[in-house]
């Protein structure tokens, strides 16, 4: 008899459920697929009370134990925790200016691109928001650009939010002056994230014209997001 492909059982770090689509992970799903395939497909003629009495009593079962042996032995290689190098990490931005509407309110920075991912990812229903896929500690790292449209002094500030909550001693203030004036900030944070969590950046101005902008390129520089969001796991 020719044993089928198998695939080993999915390392603990792949949830059994895809919170992106609420349904099996595509891991789980084909290694569950291949037990399915292994113990006959839904064809065997075993039935229950032959299993209750000893697997043996069929040449299918027989053929099977050399694989599910290799699948129990599988179980014991398996790492506790997840390869040092295997990592969830995303980077995201936008190119769309972001501005107030009424000022000292907070407003979630959204982005509209995200560049590469894995593990990372933007909430499909509110593209502020940035899930993980994994329990871990994340550095989240951002750059804004800030740009004030009229004359005057303006204050600009930016702080990190986990699940709508904004992070106790996050906060930071840019104060900007003059019509056209621009100014770039960076900062990062370590924020601990679980499965179901998501954390935004939050802004608010004194002053309705002070914003975050985007430039178009313009040789030989490239174009110019209004924020650029990086997100590497840490720590497990």
């Amino acid at each position: 008899m020719t044993i089928p492909n198998t695939t080993n059982i999915p390392a603990p770090r792949v949830p059994f459920i895809d919170e992106r689509t609420g349904l099996i992970s595509r891991e789980w799903f084909r290694f569950l697929n291949n037990q399915f395939q292994l113990t006959g497909g839904g064809t065997t003629q075993i039935t229950t009370a032959d299993l209750e009495l000893t697997p043996a009593l069929a040449a299918t079962v027989e053929d099977m134990v050399p694989v599910l042996e290799s699948e129990i032995q599988a179980l014991k290689l398996l790492p506790r925790y997840p390869e040092p190098n295997v990592v969830n990490f995303g980077s995201f931005f936008s190119t769309q200016t972001q501005a107030a509407t009424v000022i000292n309110t907070g407003y979630a920075i959204t982005y509209n691109n995200a560049d590469t991912a894995y593990g990372v990812y933007r909430d499909p229903a509110d593209n502020s928001k940035i899930k993980v896929a994994r329990p871990a500690i994340y550095n989240v790292q951002f750059s804004i650009q800030v740009d004030k449209t009229s004359g005057g002094s303006g204050r600009f500030y930016i702080w990190p939010a986990i699940n709508g909550t904004a992070v106790a001693n996050s906060g930071s203030l840019i104060q900007i002056q003059g019509n056209n004036a621009e100014i770039f900030s960076a900062a990062n944070f370590f924020l601990p994230l679980s499965n179901g969590d998501y954390f935004q950046l939050y802004f608010s101005v004194d002053s309705l014209d002070v914003q975050l902008q985007t430039f178009a390129a313009a040789a030989p520089v490239p174009a110019i997001p209004s924020i650029i969001l990086t997100v590497m796991q840490v720590y497990v």
